[in-house]
């Protein structure tokens, strides 16, 4: 069972207790990503969740390292458009090991300026990594064609010459702003000591809360067609149609949708593309959603000389789910694989902590798994054709990396 505590700053505590296993994931989530920063911040969330790691006042970089290999421990970070997470998983007789090395990076990180340059030459390098990966970063590209100059449009990673002017001054300033106990949530799904509450709320109780509420603006959703030109073997695509927000009451359509479309070895794009065709090795479509947004994107890559036919039956796809919707074998086929890919997730308790911590930090709420395959179990014929229509509109954004950058010829 999911249980929700508020402290008197504000910060929110998730926890799910699992008795049957024995270890615990704990993470840290934090209300900021690139969608929350400025022009000139671009990729501040994404170097200062680098730096967390780079030593405290008592913890070198080699320590934190040392001290959760010494337990058998896992501990990572992630950065996104909405959110930034640090998590680690060990067993449950180090929770609060785990726990104490989790807060002194948190409150004692010291941003030292020799570990400043390092990281930044070491951001500088992932940065050209996936510039080096074109079905990575045509993804980024496809942002960009999809938001423009608004933040969701932009890197994570930020740039080279944003990520050139960070310091730990406006490093500091921008922790201080969004580092608030109004905008953290701690989860915990595991086999959790009774007494873990009163443990955080040791440690994170004193955390000062903030009355500037982070305010975002709505992106419109654009049709861009961005290409670039590169030496590549393949040609890359990616399309991109609006999508849904988070906590959108067609979701569970959307989901299933997608699942049809290009979610698994039985959709679509990957028996007309891959299996029929011989056009591609991967071929695949996902859906991510933001607050107030979505995004439905195709990713396909094929030889240079290809491109049109991959595009042409990619369309003819998407057009024929815009028009027609799913079949019935389709969707109770597409429900039983989402319902199993949900209950074979939440056997892990990295999932379920994950899971969790998303839907307080971004939504207030949680469903049960009751609920949710109600909910699943309840999309028929009629929900995924209006989705479909309102996702597989007439137009839509499109990012290629290929030999010569031009767009297919039917555009």
């Amino acid at each position: 069972m999911v249980q929700t505590t508020t402290l008197d700053n504000g910060l929110r505590i998730v926890t799910e207790h699992i008795s049957s296993v024995r270890s615990i994931t704990m993470g840290i989530w934090v209300g900021t990503g690139s969608r929350y920063e400025s022009q000139t911040e671009n990729g501040i969330s994404h170097f200062l969740e680098h730096m967390f790691f780079k030593g405290t006042a008592e913890r070198t970089a080699a320590d934190i390292a040392e001290s959760f290999d010494k337990i058998g421990g896992q501990v990572n970070a992630f950065t996104s458009k909405e959110y930034t997470c640090f998590y680690a998983k060990v067993l449950d007789e180090h929770a609060n090991r785990a726990l104490d090395i989790l807060s002194d990076m948190f409150f004692h990180s010291t941003f030292d300026s020799d570990e400043l340059e390092k990281e930044r030459n070491v951001i500088f390098e992932e940065i050209k990594m996936v510039d080096d990966t074109p079905d990575d970063i045509v993804h980024d590209i496809l942002s960009e064609a999809s938001y423009s100059n608004h933040p969701l449009g932009k890197p994570i990673l930020g740039t080279e010459e944003t990520v050139s002017a960070f310091n730990k001054s406006n490093l500091q300033a921008y922790k201080d702003r969004f580092y608030t106990a109004d905008n953290v949530v701690i989860s915990l799904a595991g086999n959790i000591s009774s007494d873990v509450v009163q443990k955080l709320n040791e440690r994170f109780g004193s955390l000062p809360s903030s009355k500037d509420k982070k305010q975002v603006k709505q992106p419109s959703f654009l049709t861009g067609k961005k290409t670039r030109k590169k030496d590549t073997e393949q040609a890359h695509l990616c399309l991109g149609f609006p999508g849904l927000p988070i906590g959108d009451d067609d979701i569970y359509s959307l989901i299933l949708l997608n699942n049809v479309l290009g979610g698994s070895m039985s959709s679509r794009l990957f028996q007309e593309i891959r299996e029929k065709r011989g056009l591609a090795y991967s071929v695949f479509s996902y859906h991510s959603s933001f607050k107030d947004n979505g995004m439905l994107t195709i990713y396909g890559g094929t030889g240079f000389n290809q491109l049109d036919e991959l595009f042409d039956a990619t369309m003819k796809c998407v057009r024929d789910l815009g028009a027609n919707g799913l079949t019935e074998k389709e969707l109770a086929n597409g429900k039983e694989q989402l319902k199993g890919n949900l209950m074979l997730s939440l056997e892990s308790t990295s999932s379920r902590m994950s899971r969790n911590g998303k839907n307080e930090l971004l939504l207030g709420y949680h469903r049960t798994l009751d609920e949710v395959m109600k909910r699943i179990e309840n999309v028929d014929l009629k929900d995924i054709k209006k989705t479909a229509e309102k996702v597989f509109q007439e137009d839509f954004a499109l990012s290629l990396i290929s030999k010569d950058g031009k767009l297919p010829t039917s555009i």
